[in-house]
């Protein structure tokens, strides 16, 4: 029944995850805004909605251990696992922009998270708002001075043409689908770890983190598979920036999230940070300003081993 809770956690998760964000988009074209804003900050937020609800239902059922790896692990699968792939598939140019403002912001956003936890073993509701805030004049920085030739989210026009009704609908499905799809997900999760006898920590790290970053591996590699724009890797960085700063940030200033496994900080948030730091040597050698196939293959190996040390231990 476990199995059964988390499949049924995960597919509730995309279902409602693409339901938010259609809805979301169509919402923001009623109200006037530009293209630029929604792809940049509507589509950003919507898209971190499945790991806001898995930690923030980690967290107020007393699994905080899965409330931060969820992020941390998403964090590392999605330069590990969904750029690695999608760069084998065909070859992830990269921009100035990457190199000024995604990576050094990046980088800001995952040492403060590191000396949080590390300076008192929790993340409160003070450094949960100091994340939360932080994100949000990133948010109006990339909105005021990113030029609308820069990379951002593409967003679909038809969907300016979408009725009220369908709007609210969407709004609908998309909340109680990420709600129960939250719910059962940590269930099915913390039972399979307490079977497994594995910690919740683990199952976080791994299951719950590939889980949530399936959906943007799957659109990534069929972009790559037809030739069309693959994934943005500026993108890809803005992800890792809104888990920390909107999950984890709204997460800890909701109930405060206490570290209670060791190896979160003595192994994994280790691991994120240096998943984000290789970024940029990887991006300049061999080839410059290109992440091709060796160079995915190479992060593919490396988020292998990731997963083999923390199932061994």
């Amino acid at each position: 029944m476990s199995v059964a809770y988390l499949i049924l956690g995960f597919v509730l998760l995309v279902v409602g995850g693409e339901f938010l964000v259609r809805s979301s988009v169509a919402l923001s074209f009623k109200l006037n805004i530009s293209k630029v804003v929604i792809g940049m900050t509507v589509v950003s937020f919507a898209t971190s909605a499945p790991e806001l609800l898995v930690s923030l239902q980690a967290a107020l059922n007393g699994s905080p251990a899965i409330a931060i790896n969820n992020v941390v692990g998403s964090n590392i699968a999605n330069i590990g696992l969904v750029l690695g792939i999608t760069a084998i598939v065909g070859a992830i140019a990269v921009d100035k922009t990457f190199y000024k403002v995604n990576w050094p912001i990046m980088m800001i956003f995952s040492g403060a998270l590191y000396y949080f936890l590390q300076n008192d073993n929790q993340l409160d509701r003070t450094e949960g708002i100091v994340l939360f805030v932080a994100l949000i004049i990133f948010v109006i920085y990339l909105v005021k001075f990113q030029k609308q030739t820069d990379e951002v989210e593409e967003v679909d026009d038809a969907l300016a043409k979408v009725t009220n009704f369908k709007i609210l609908v969407w709004l609908l499905i998309g909340a109680v689908a990420l709600y129960f799809g939250s719910e059962w997900l940590v269930l099915g999760a913390t039972d399979i770890a307490k079977s497994l006898g594995v910690s919740e920590a683990v199952i976080g790290v791994t299951m719950i983190a590939i889980g949530t970053s399936v959906p943007e591996l799957a659109a990534s590699v069929i972009a790559a598979i037809k030739k069309e724009k693959a994934i943005s890797l500026g993108n890809l960085i803005g992800s890792n920036i809104f888990n920390i700063g909107s999950v984890l940030g709204l997460t800890s200033i909701i109930k405060t999230i206490e570290i209670t496994e060791a190896s979160i900080l003595s192994r994994d948030i280790f691991w994120m940070l240096l998943f984000s730091a290789i970024l940029v040597p990887l991006a300049l050698i061999p080839v410059r300003h290109q992440i091709n196939k060796f160079k995915g293959f190479f992060l593919v190996v490396l988020y292998s081993v990731f997963i083999f040390l923390v199932f061994k231990g």
